[in-house]
């Protein structure tokens, strides 16, 4: 049987736009030193600058960004500005004979002001190529699961970075809950190196902006987490802190802890007036919750007055909103009396009052009958109410609470000055 050559014959396809993969072992082969190829492109980029000339050293790596693959190869990138180096598996810096970067965090003096120095070139970088920020992130997540591996002084300067980062946003600060690792926590290394990150943080912002940045990141409830088991209370926090002469961190961390404990107080009472439990159990629980917060009567009487207003389930019609405010203060009357016992804590309730019905505009017009109804259920005293109105009204709406307020008081006026001539 012969095989016909001629033009009949079938020609074999053609795989025309198919790309012929490489053979896995052959990709593995080159990906293996494919990012100690950048390394040295990198290298070359950042030895061609005059050193400690920042400037030219942030010139050099954005002109870089032009011909090198930054997006592929972020994560190695900045592995190089940490460290001077490659990661190896297991945290530490690849020791296979390549000089280390003569720029690098790690290659910074120790001190804050030389640091900074390097960050500033960080944050040029970000802000010229923006899709670096997801390499970065993940980067400094990578490298605090191994601050176990670095010295003393390399961790200093890693966490005065990292503060320094985040105090810029730079970086989200939850990156710190890879600190929360137990061998890390355990060894006293997570607070540690947490403890620095937050000095850098308040040398360049207020307490209040490293709280807000916590509570964004969902960690300002989390701050024990970083201290050892056997040393995870609040008297331990408070002395650590203050010795670190962070005292502002204590007092932030203080309030708080009473945050959260007055929202939760809150929120049992509410359940136990849907219980319908009697004044004397609710009076029962508020004085062991005071008790447990060490609060004074004059701040506490105003978490009894939001435990007991804010349990109200407020009825859709405006007229309803009056009769129905008035009818819970009437019924716990004797719950708010119990923790308003001195002309301070009186006036301090009729303020809370006086701040809550103008935050709640629903309750605005309704200030001085419920100042009335305190007033004729014994829980406040003319005395107090005439202070009020002549020097101690707050700021918030205070013109149109005093106006509101006229009548009443003139008719207590009335009444003291009859009482003083029947003596």
């Amino acid at each position: 049987m012969s095989i016909n050559n001629g033009s009949n014959s079938k020609s074999l396809p053609a795989l025309h736009g198919v790309k012929i993969k490489t053979r896995k072992g052959l990709q593995k082969a080159q990906a293996k030193f494919e990012p100690a190829i950048f390394r040295e492109s990198i290298l070359k980029v950042l030895q061609t600058a005059e050193p400690g000339d920042f400037d030219e050293i942030s010139q050099n790596l954005d002109s870089a960004g032009n011909t090198l693959e930054y997006r592929k190869y972020g994560e190695t990138l900045f592995e190089i500005l940490f460290t001077g180096g490659l990661l190896a598996p297991g945290g530490t810096i690849l020791d296979d004979g390549a000089i280390r970067s003569p720029f690098s965090v790690f290659a910074a003096e120790d001190n804050t002001e030389s640091v900074k120095k390097h960050v500033e070139v960080f944050n040029k970088l970000i802000r010229r190529y923006k899709y670096l920020q997801r390499s970065f992130e993940d980067t400094i997540k990578n490298m605090l699961q191994y601050v176990n591996k670095w010295g003393s002084e390399e961790n200093n300067k890693l966490a005065t970075a990292i503060g320094l980062f985040a105090a810029a946003q730079y970086v989200n600060i939850n990156v710190l809950t890879v600190l929360f690792k137990e061998h890390l926590v355990k060894e006293g290394l997570s607070l540690q190196f947490v403890t620095t990150v937050f000095k850098a943080y308040l040398n360049e912002q207020t307490i209040d902006h490293l709280g807000n940045s916590l509570k964004k990141a969902g960690m300002d409830n989390k701050l024990l987490e970083f201290f050892p088991p056997n040393k995870r209370d609040e008297e331990y926090f408070a002395r650590y802190f203050e010795a670190e002469d962070m005292k502002q961190l204590v007092a932030y961390h203080n309030q708080k802890q009473k945050n959260t404990k007055k929202d939760q107080t809150i929120a049992q009472v509410k359940k136990m007036l849907d219980a319908e439990s009697t004044p004397s159990e609710v009076i029962a629980y508020l004085k062991q919750q005071q008790k447990e917060g060490g609060w004074q009567e004059t701040d506490f009487c105003q978490i009894v007055w939001e435990s007991l207003i804010q349990a109200v389930d407020w009825g859709t019609r405006t007229e309803q909103i009056e009769t129905q405010a008035l009818r819970q203060i009437k019924a716990w009357s004797k719950v708010l009396a119990a923790f308003c016992t001195s002309p301070k804590t009186e006036l301090a309730l009729v303020q809370k009052v006086q701040v809550y019905c103008y935050e709640d505009t629903k309750l605005m017009k309704h200030f001085r009958q419920i100042i009335q109804l305190l007033y004729n259920e014994d829980v406040v005293s003319e005395s107090a109410v005439l202070y009020w109105a002549d020097k101690g009204a707050k700021n918030q709406g205070k013109t149109v609470f005093l106006k509101q307020m006229e009548s009443f008081i003139t008719w207590l006026k009335t009444t003291e000055s009859d009482e003083s001539e029947d003596e």
